[in-house]
């Protein structure tokens, strides 16, 4: 097979059973899109405006969204072994629907490969100087690109290097710092910057990971069992969120700036900052992943072509960069407040769809057996888009109760009821990418 086709990862089919991973292997990729500096970021935005307390309360009460969401989406993508932009062609939005959703996620993963981008390329031109803070944001972006660009198995490898160099990284950063400071002053400190409410903190904490939550069947897709999937969630989100969150809680507090490069610079200098840069691969290499995942299906079902995963990656990767170098980074907070309530719906819905009322699951099942995608899809199920964009609008409209929660709620409620008055129904028929090349992977034979 040709180099292009070997790492396609199973962009547009299943992944068979026999090119599955032991949980171990994905759960150091789980841990690693949270133990990352995104999560020392969300930590760091939390410790300038809030206390300790009320800091691990709303990491406390993001977490549990975030599991309860990852875990649902995590199974349906184990069991079915497709992409989350595929497999919602069967739970809830048919091909058209599915191609938005593609479409959706790619835009935030690659602001989320921006920001990641600029923080890292600010660091090294802080530290190493030698090229403009742009010239680092696109060599970094470049690294990161070619990662991707060799799939799944290359990602897991990478994940083996960086995790570990960041837990040093955040084991020593603690140390160095806290040991100047009373730790009993900064548990009751006020934070530095304007206050941020409990909502405002939550939202903050979810919508952080959201787009994980919502994409989770990219990477449960190569898991072996529901068990597994479960697994990963809990130890990956907990302690991602708990050990590397709150380490970014207690310096903000203890430095009084939620400045990660001036944080990351004052306690372990030059060796911690590039071991941030190398942790920052981890998260991104996701981004970009689930970004050519959706951008494969998108161009797949709009325009009925097959365009290869690879060089996606390579398209994405570079606009990417150009993100990050061009200051999405300065609207950090309100880009989290948005995904934590655009995003949940979709979550919501898949799982009403795979779960409750199972509208296409025979034609899944029926594929399954056979290790195969049904030969249709529904084209538009108009229900589902219309939950969604009501569901988003709750979230971001209404003031009262947790937006994250109060968007997944009501597009769940809404799905069921219009699923009772018999609204959720799929108008038209497609055929599943007749036009598509025979799926290959460069996953390992003996993964796992």
């Amino acid at each position: 097979m040709d180099n292009a086709t070997e790492h396609d990862d199973f962009a547009l089919s299943r992944v068979p059973v026999a090119r599955r991973y032991h949980w171990f292997s994905i759960a150091v990729q789980r841990f690693g899109m949270l133990s990352s500096l995104a999560s020392f970021l969300i930590g760091a935005t939390l410790g300038f405006g809030m206390s300790f307390g009320d800091a691990v309360l709303a990491i406390t009460l993001g977490a549990v969204i975030l599991e309860v969401l990852t875990i649902f989406t995590g199974i349906a993508g184990q069991r079915e072994g497709l992409s989350t932009s595929v497999l919602a062609r069967w739970t809830g939005f048919g091909r058209a629907g599915s191609s938005l959703i593609g479409l959706a996620i790619s835009i935030s993963a690659i602001g989320w490969f921006g920001i990641q981008n600029a923080v890292s390329a600010r660091g090294l031109s802080g530290l190493l100087g030698g090229l403009p803070t742009w010239g680092w944001a696109l060599l970094f972006g470049l690294a990161v690109t070619v990662i991707v660009v060799f799939g799944f198995g290359s990602m897991a490898w990478t994940a083996y290097v960086t995790v570990p160099a960041f837990l040093v990284l955040a084991g020593w950063s603690i140390i160095v710092e806290l040991s100047r400071h009373d730790l009993g002053s900064l548990l009751t400190a006020e934070p530095a910057g304007p206050q941020l409410t409990l909502l405002q903190g939550t939202s903050i904490v979810a919508g952080g990971f959201i787009v994980g939550a919502v994409i989770t069947p990219d990477m449960s897709r190569f898991n072996r069992s529901a068990g597994d999937v479960v697994k990963q969630t809990v130890v990956g989100i907990s302690l991602g969120e708990y050990v590397i969150g709150l380490i970014g809680v207690l310096l903000a507090l203890a430095l009084r700036t939620n400045d990660v490069i001036a944080i990351v610079t004052s306690t372990s200098g030059f060796i911690g900052t590039l071991v941030v840069v190398a942790a920052t691969l981890k998260i991104n290499d996701w981004n970009l992943y689930a970004s050519s995942l959706g951008i494969v299906n998108f161009v797949d079902q709009v325009f009925g072509r097959r365009v290869h995963r690879g060089l996606v990656t390579v398209v994405v990767g570079i606009a990417g960069t150009v993100l990050g170098a061009a200051g999405i980074l300065d609207n950090f907070t309100d880009f989290l407040v948005l995904l934590g309530v655009v995003f949940p719906p979709i979550a919501g819905i898949m799982v009403a769809d795979y779960f409750v009322t199972r509208t296409w699951r025979a034609e899944l099942d029926a594929g399954r057996a056979h290790d195969a995608l049904p030969p249709t899809s529904p084209t538009w199920v108009p229900a589902g888009l219309v939950v969604w964009a009501a569901a988003a609008a709750v979230g971001h409209f209404v003031t009262w109760g947790l937006p994250s929660i109060n968007s997944v709620v009501v597009a769940v409620v809404l799905y069921l009821a219009a699923n009772a008055l018999g609204l959720v129904r799929g108008v038209g028929r497609s055929s599943t990418h007749p036009h598509s090349l025979p799926q290959t992977s460069a996953t390992p034979s003996s993964a796992g």
